[in-house]
């Protein structure tokens, strides 16, 4: 028989962003998913962000009402609004990314308040570069970096060589569906470490925490939750999955489905 998410407290939901709880490069969450979401903390479910982007847009936070939220794929936890975990980059680690070999590469690098971008030249900077407010690379600490991104044909390549030379560090990317994209953090952020300090902190079982996720950088957070959600058909994710919803657009209705079996379980039914 197909598994069955838990339908009873304690629960906890964690959802990354783009691909699964908003559309991909989105910034607000659809009103049956947030109407869906709303239901959900009436009744006790506690909801967790995982994203990879350094911050969730605002009407996302209001529409979830997160207990915690985690960026930069994990690597740094908020919990109740306050800060309790975050992971940086050692001066001699930075280094090492940062010397690559991507001819007219973006990259960003992200401190817990900044944007450094190196731009190519003649290279526009992209929507959301302006938006979020950068500053040029050269500018950067060489202390407090959280994450580093690149964009460039060649990642792939240049990841395998990181892996091979900084086994510990944590690359997402280079591969489907991001093939261009790859992103860099520090030793252990990773989303499935940010699911395990947030169960923690919220003195909720693993096994009964319920993750959804789209990509690749969801896998650690799908393999260690109690229950599995892939937001589309990624092969990489299938594996780890229990269950799979076919888009953002269709995660209202699951969610209302789960809504109504805990007000059932509730009843008694």
């Amino acid at each position: 028989m197909k598994p069955r998410p838990p339908a009873d407290l304690p629960l906890l939901l964690a959802f990354d962003l783009d691909g699964t709880l908003i559309p991909d490069q989105g910034r607000e969450v659809s009103a049956e998913t947030a109407e869906a979401l709303a239901r959900l903390r009436a009744l006790g479910v506690r909801l967790a962000i995982i994203t990879g982007r350094d911050t969730p847009p605002a009407a996302v936070r209001d529409a979830v009402r997160p207990d915690a939220v985690a960026t930069n794929n994990g690597g740094r936890i908020e919990i109740g609004g306050e800060l309790h975990a975050e992971a940086r980059f050692t001066s001699a680690e930075l280094q090492a990314v940062l010397a690559h070999e991507l001819e007219d590469a973006r990259v960003a690098v992200f401190t817990a308040d900044g944007l450094y971008v190196d731009l190519p030249p003649g290279r526009e900077p992209e929507a959301w570069m302006r938006a979020r407010g950068y500053r040029p690379l050269a500018e950067a600490p060489t202390e407090g970096i959280l994450k580093v991104g690149f964009y460039h044909p060649g990642v792939a390549d240049f990841a395998a060589r990181l892996r091979e030379s900084h086994p510990h560090l944590v690359l997402t990317g280079a591969q489907p569906p991001y093939t261009e994209f790859l992103t860099v953090t520090p030793v252990g952020a990773h989303k499935g470490a940010a699911l395990t300090l947030i169960a923690e902190a919220l003195e909720i079982p693993l096994d009964r925490t319920v993750a959804f996720g789209d990509s690749d950088n969801d896998q650690a957070m799908l393999e260690l939750a109690g229950y599995a959600v892939q937001l589309g058909t990624l092969p990489l994710l299938a594996p780890h999955a229990d269950e799979q919803v076919a888009s953002p657009g269709a995660l209202g209705a699951y969610l209302h489905g789960l809504a109504d079996r805990l007000e059932e379980a509730g009843r008694g039914g």
